[in-house]
């Protein structure tokens, strides 16, 4: 019953409409079109595993994205 919580509520739906479905299917969700407090409560809902892995994925982009700002504005212009 766990997994059928966490898919009802990552859903927005209830556990009835995942057993009942019909022709009713869950909609994908597109992180990009919601606030940064719903992103975050989104990826807060992910497991342990899945959570450390986007959160190295945007470290990496950070660091790459400072280090190239950090070039472009100190060494590109020696």
């Amino acid at each position: 019953m766990e997994i059928l919580d966490k898919l009802a509520k990552f859903y927005g739906i209830t556990i009835d409409q995942i057993v009942h479905m019909g022709k009713e299917v869950p909609k994908e969700i597109t992180v990009e079109d919601k606030t940064a407090s719903e992103q975050l409560r989104l990826l807060s809902e992910l497991d342990e595993k899945e959570k450390s892995i986007i959160y190295s994925m945007i470290d990496c982009m950070l660091t790459k994205k400072k280090f190239k700002d950090f070039f472009y504005n100190n060494v590109a212009g020696l």
